[in-house]
Order: structure tokens, then sequence, then C-alpha cells
């Protein structure tokens, strides 16, 4: 077990935000809130997951709605802890520990911050290795955890119990809709589970991976040092593009937002390229071909800094890098692909993995 202090929660909040692939909830944010956890004697304790027992009982938690809300909304900072305790509530149980719905954005810190409240370790893992827009999406999911039952909290003191649900996509409708009447961004509880499908599920130290990741850039910013260049030697990725957006359009509905972004510059497929986002990048485009889809991971950061932009601060003018990433393998298989997959968004595009540049995080850190 690991503790993370403020110097820690900057280098994952960091991380995290260039794994979250734009989405995720704003990093900012939730790193603000667990600073202030941190100074009000919180500890925020992470655990390895081959260190929890086959009858532990984890919890997944993150925060559900449209990043554009997350950041334009004031949080009261306990949604996930009490949608937490409302599902230990309805399942007469007590969690042993709390996993990351998914490593990208706010969301990574979020499940932290539930923890450290409920007096529980988090995880170091996550149902993602970064972030997707949709419940469905999550490997607890993929890999057979039922869906139901979950839990939901708002920032008025609501909290809600969906008891069933036929799929994880149903309970995804369901919590969206109520998600949207709650004001757009809520807490969530779900996919309790035992120690051993936690191992067989989740894709594993993912927390790590995003303080690597943060570590590097941050040390590359402190020397001087290209801070692009220390991202795609700490994440194995590829630089797809470095230039400037030039077009960003962008809307919210459905509780998700939604957008294509224009960049022009330089790279390795032309100067010219174009990236769907619905909350997350999904798919990046060279004269109208695809060149990366998800589930790889594609991250759009400063040029000067490597500082992650989210979907919600794009804006006309920016100076920005295109990191590519090859996701990690449990988001590769057929089973996987049929819900993250370029064709669960709506895209007649087939998976191509991208090509690493170098070691992939996923395995320096098996």
């Amino acid at each position: 077990m690991w503790e993370i202090d403020a110097d820690v929660l900057e280098s994952i909040s960091l991380g995290a935000g260039i794994l979250g692939t734009g989405g995720g909830g704003n990093p900012y944010v939730a790193k603000v809130w667990a600073r202030g956890e941190l100074e009000r004697g919180a500890r925020f304790q992470i655990l390895d997951p081959t260190e929890v027992s086959d009858d532990a009982w984890i919890v997944g938690s993150g925060g559900i709605g449209a990043p554009t809300v997350s950041v334009e909304k004031l949080r009261r900072g306990d949604e996930e802890y009490r949608a937490l305790r409302t599902l230990e509530g309805h399942l007469g149980v007590r969690f042993d520990g709390v996993v990351p719905m998914e490593v990208g954005g706010g969301n990574s810190i979020r499940p932290i911050i539930a923890a450290a409240q409920a007096g529980i370790p988090t995880v170091d893992a996550d149902g993602m290795g970064r972030a997707f827009p949709e419940l469905q999406m999550v490997t607890f999911f993929i890999y057979g955890v039922p869906p139901c039952p979950a839990a939901i909290a708002d920032d008025k003191g609501e909290e809600a119990v969906f008891t069933a649900a036929p799929s994880p996509q149903r309970l995804e409708r369901m919590a969206r809709v109520l998600t949207i009447e709650m004001g757009g961004t809520a807490g969530m509880a779900f996919a309790a589970m035992r120690g051993d499908e936690l191992k067989r599920t989740a894709i594993p130290r993912t927390l790590s991976v995003a303080r690597v990741v943060g570590e590097a850039v941050r040390a590359a910013r402190a020397r001087n040092a290209d801070a692009v260049d220390a991202l795609l030697a700490a994440t194995g990725g590829s630089l797809l593009l470095a230039g400037k957006i030039v077009d960003v359009e962008r809307r919210t509905g459905g509780g998700f937002a939604r957008g294509t972004l224009t960049l022009a510059g330089s790279g390795p497929y032309g100067g010219a390229m174009r990236i769907d986002f619905q909350n997350e990048n999904l798919i990046a485009y060279a004269d109208d071909v695809p060149i990366a889809t998800v589930p790889d991971l594609i991250c759009i950061v400063s040029t000067d800094a490597a500082e992650p932009i989210t979907t919600e601060l794009l804006r006309y003018g920016q100076r920005v890098s295109v990191v590519g990433i090859r996701c990690h393998p449990l988001l590769a298989t057929p089973e996987a692909l049929a819900v993250v997959g370029p064709g669960a968004f709506g895209y007649d595009v087939a998976y191509r993995p991208l090509d690493p540049g170098g070691p992939l995080p996923w395995t320096t850190l098996a």
C-alpha cells in the first residue's frame, strides 16, 4: 500500500488528465477538491490489486455527466461517497475498497476522495485504462460483473438506487436520464464485486501509470526539456500532429459534450486533422482517412508543457500536440471491441491498433 500526498496528487492529476483522452471530468477541479481534503487530514491510501483478498467487497466509483457541467457547476464534494453508502445500505454490506471507473481526468481522483471519506483504500486499478463516455464501457461489465444494483447521488442531497437492469447499456440510459434531472452531473457507485472478480476484470495499476506519466512530464518541465517528448517516452505513444486548433464545434446534450475539432500543423499523416469527440476523443482523421480510433487513446496536450486539454476547454488558436497511445489489451479483445470499438459509437470503421513508439506503460507496470 502507498499513499498520495500533495506532490503525488499533482503527478496523478496530470497523468490522469492526459490518459483521459479529453474526458473523465476536469482534473484541475477534482485536484483542488482533493488538495482541500488532504489539508483537512484525509489519507489517500492506494492498494495494489494483488493485495485485495478474494472475498473482499469492492465497489466501482466515479462521476457521471457532461464535462462542461462539471466545470461550470460547483459540486458538494461528497456525491461519490454518498452513492457508495447508499449502495452499501441496499446490499447490507460494508465495502473494503473502492476502484475508479476510469483512470481519466477527474474521475481518477473523485473515487480516491470517496474512499478516504469512507475510511477505506482505493485499489490501484480501474475499468477503462482511459476514459469513455458510457457506463457499459467499463471492463467490469464487459467481462461479466452484473450492472445492478447501482446508486447515484447529486449535489442537492438526492440519492437513488437502481435495483435491476437487463444490461449495462440499459443502466447507462436510466442513469443518464436521472443525471440530467439532477443538473447534469452526479456521483455513482456500481459494480459491487468480490476481490476475485476485481482481479479478473479490472485493468491493473493504472493509478501508478498516471503517476509515472505525470512525474515524467513534470520532471521534463523542471529541467526545461521537451515535455511532449517526455510524455511519448513515458507512454510509448506516437506524435500524430503538432500544430494549432483552427475550429471547434461543440454542443452539450443528452448528458454528453459532443463535437468536432479541426487542426492544422505537421505530422506523419500530413498537415490537417479532424477529431470527433463524445466527452472523449473518439476518432482522428487525416484527409478523411481514420488514423487513430477508440479504444486507443487520442490525447490532446499543449505543445509547450504537455498540459492535457479536456474537450470542454478546447479553443480556437491553441497550440497543441496530438498523441496516440495503444490501449490496454483488455480493451482490444473481440468482446471489448463490440462495446468500445469504433462501431459502438456509430462509425463504420475497423479498429487498427496504433504502432507503439516505445514500451507501453501497461506492460512496464504489469
